[in-house]
């Protein structure tokens, strides 16, 4: 039976009198030689990752920290998204976008939003608010600055860590799997996963996923429906592979539960009960996403790999918001209705080149890439009356739905274009290696240009641009003075579009270069065979706008400095015991702040610590029968610039059963899982969009049951 559909494939033989050498078939998602890098032991994680224009590396030649979540997981955890993958990952916390549902992720105290999530390396791809994990192979997350690795995002991400998502493909024995399951609340889902090699060598592949959730969530009123259809190609040729992927989502949301803001000087409240909803009955988000990409890989000789890779996705959105302010200790709010349509066009695409030689004793991976993106965004709103309606954290009031006309831009139907955003870059770089590989030195640079321009909702014309560029550079080294133990440090940077001085200022108008964040790490690995750790220290400082009280000047004066220590335990260290997790200390702190009032405060939603302890035991004696387990706890966090308003530390307490049988000649996997198991109420995050804090309440007590049929 296969029970991680994307596991490695065998090699196939060819015959004695075959002219074509051997053709290895493995489940290779970006087309690379090697295929995937392994699972490690216990089949959670993967033994390396992508890292851009590097390819797949092994974690311990990797000057950086990362983990590649395996599908494995992703099933037996019964996953819907990318957030609740990385619910198992020490250094992340989820959040949300500012005034919507769209799922945002915190990597060592900084936001990366699902707009900058790669899809097989390439940004933009995916749809916005939620990715559906039916759609992945694998999730993988790098830690800390990437500008030089990946590009610059399109979100202005980059700064924390990165997120790349790996499509399915075809394993070697052929797949034909069924799942069917609910969730409390009443929500039914649906999903199959077909996978099947042709030809000779069975060199071509296709994987076809299909699902639908459909119902009620465990939140009151709250009712979500999510379809999905994918199809992954691959063919592998004697010195070439190539593979296409094609997809669509759609994902509607009705009165689904808002953030809160809080309204200045107001104290946090106590979190209402976690099944609770005061979300307005007419308020609704739908999100409808079509996309494809295509990568080849071409050996030129032994040594020397091309590649190609291209995308483009559609999407739209309609949403009709309705996010409460609260408004005093009591839990009053106050609210208004924010009506938003978006239609997104992008399109993106990288080549390069990777070789090795040598010089004399000195080994080199030479790497040189380029990247293009491109995104046309149109937008148009309506918003009611900012006086707005009364209502009760506790007591929520439902209101008829007021007009959203008080306040327009653009008209809804016909949304014009708005913003359009073009990234390209170019990079370099090259990997000496001494003594036989024990030493690894990393240098390159890339040069990124960041093109901006956005234009009047109500008529199309022009507004205003930002054309600029920079080059950010890397310098990474790797030392194993050890075969089980890998030493590590890296200075890299993050690059994002910087600021244009806008509002009554005297420099109005100012077009200022782009952010560079700065980061330097250094950390150890140690792979037991059986089991992993990693830890990892960092400092990253982000320069931050203000304006001078002094001389009423907007300048790039102020900085926000992370730093902080992760730990990453991983693996099997014992037979039958499957464990993962680790902790995360930050000190993320504002540094120069406008007249120096926030110095030394923290940043709004960057706890001091956060750890996760996940477990999975097979019970003795029942075969087929294992049983998990995961803790997750948060520090107090703020979720304003002066650190008034205070969020409690909070716990959550995770537990699962998976068993494994055969009904007749099918094998059958029953799986289990509540989430929140003792339903504590808690708020699970402050803010996410650079400087603003709003209040995310934690899901309920959730269980989630599924049978997958294999046949």
């Amino acid at each position: 039976m296969t029970l991680c559909a994307g596991a490695q494939a065998q090699s196939q033989e060819t015959t004695a009198a075959q002219t074509l050498p051997t053709v290895n078939v493995n489940a290779s998602a970006d087309a690379s030689a090697g295929g995937l890098p392994a699972e490690y032991a216990g089949g959670q994680v993967a033994r390396g990752a992508r890292l851009g224009l590097f390819g797949n590396v092994d974690q311990m030649s990797a000057p950086f920290s990362s983990t590649a979540y395996t599908q494995a997981l992703i099933q037996d955890q019964q996953a819907r998204s990318v957030a609740d993958v990385l619910q198992n990952d020490p250094t992340v916390r989820v959040a949300r976008g500012f005034g919507n549902y769209q799922e945002l992720y915190m990597i060592r105290g900084f936001p990366v939003n699902s707009d900058d999530l790669a899809y097989n390396g390439l940004y933009g791809l995916l749809p916005r608010q939620f990715v559906a994990t039916e759609l992945l192979e694998r999730v993988e997350v790098l830690r800390g600055a990437n500008t030089f690795i990946n590009g610059a995002t399109p979100g202005g991400g980059g700064i924390g860590g990165a997120i790349n998502l790996v499509p399915k493909r075809a394993p070697n024995t052929p797949l034909t799997q069924f799942t069917a399951g609910f969730d409390s609340g009443g929500q039914g889902y649906l999903a199959t996963d077909l996978a099947r090699r042709f030809g000779e060598d069975n060199a071509t592949g296709a994987r076809l996923n299909l699902v639908r959730r459909d119902g009620n969530t465990a939140i009151d009123r709250e009712k979500r429906e999510l379809s999905v259809a994918s199809l992954g190609l691959d063919h592998r040729g004697r010195n070439f592979r190539l593979s296409a992927d094609v997809g669509f989502q759609e994902h509607n949301l009705k009165q689904a539960r808002p953030s809160v803001m809080l309204g200045a000087g107001v104290p946090v409240p106590d979190a209402p009960n976690a099944s609770s909803n005061f979300a307005q009955p007419w308020s609704y988000s739908n999100e409808r996403d079509t996309f494809g990409t295509v990568r080849g890989e071409f050996d030129l000789s032994p040594d020397v790999t091309a590649w190609a890779a291209a995308g483009a996705r559609h999407g739209t959105e309609r949403n009709s918001l309705a996010n409460p302010t609260v408004i005093n200790a009591a839990g009053d709010t106050s609210t208004y209705r924010f009506d938003n349509a978006r239609r997104d066009t992008v399109r993106t695409g990288e080549i390069g080149i990777r070789g090795k030689l040598r010089t004399g004793e000195i080994g080199h991976t030479l790497s040189a890439t380029a990247s293009s993106f491109d995104q046309k965004s149109r937008n148009a709103y309506g918003l009611s009356d900012f006086s707005g309606f009364a209502s009760n954290l506790y007591a929520p009031v439902a209101v008829a739905a007021p007009a959203p006309s008080f306040f327009t831009g653009g008209v809804l139907g016909n949304p014009l274009l708005t913003q359009r955003t073009e990234l390209s870059s170019f990079a370099l770089a090259d990997t000496l290696s001494f003594a036989q590989d024990r030493v690894l030195v990393t240098v390159g640079a890339r040069q990124q240009s960041i093109k901006d321009r956005s234009y009047a909702y109500a008529t199309g014309a022009q507004e205003g641009s930002y054309d600029k560029s920079a080059v950010t550079p890397i310098a990474g080294l790797v030392v194993k003075p050890m075969q089980n133990l890998s030493l590590y440090a890296n200075y890299v940077e993050a690059l994002t579009r910087g600021a244009v001085a806008s509002g009554t200022v005297r420099n109005v108008g100012e077009v200022f270069s782009p952010y560079r964040s700065r980061q330097k790490e250094i950390g150890a690995k140690y792979d037991a065979g059986q089991y992993g750790v990693t830890l990892a220290l960092f400092s990253t400082s982000q320069p931050m706008g203000v304006i001078n009280s002094a001389t009423n000047l907007f300048g790039i004066d102020g900085e926000q400095r992370n730093r902080g220590a992760e730990l990453t335990v991983y693996g099997a260290p014992m037979r039958g015991l499957r464990l993962l997790g680790g902790l995360t200390l930050l000190d993320a702190e504002q540094r120069k702040t406008a007249g120096g009032v926030n110095d030394g405060r923290d940043v709004i939603g960057a706890p001091k610590m956060q750890a996760n302890l996940g477990a999975e035991w097979d019970v003795p004696g029942v075969r087929g029968l294992a049983l998990n387990g995961r803790m997750l706890h948060t520090a107090s966090q703020y979720a304003d610039a002066a650190n008034t308003q205070k969020l409690p530390s909070w716990n959550r307490f995770d537990a699962g059963v998976r068993y494994v049988t055969n009904w007749g000649k099918q094998a059958v996997t029953l799986r289990g899982q509540i989430e929140n198991l003792t339903d504590r109420d808690y708020w699970a995050s402050a803010g996410g969009y650079p400087g603003l804090g709003y209040l995310v309440l934690g899901a309920p007590r959730t269980l989630t049951v599924s049978a997958t049929i294999d046949f």
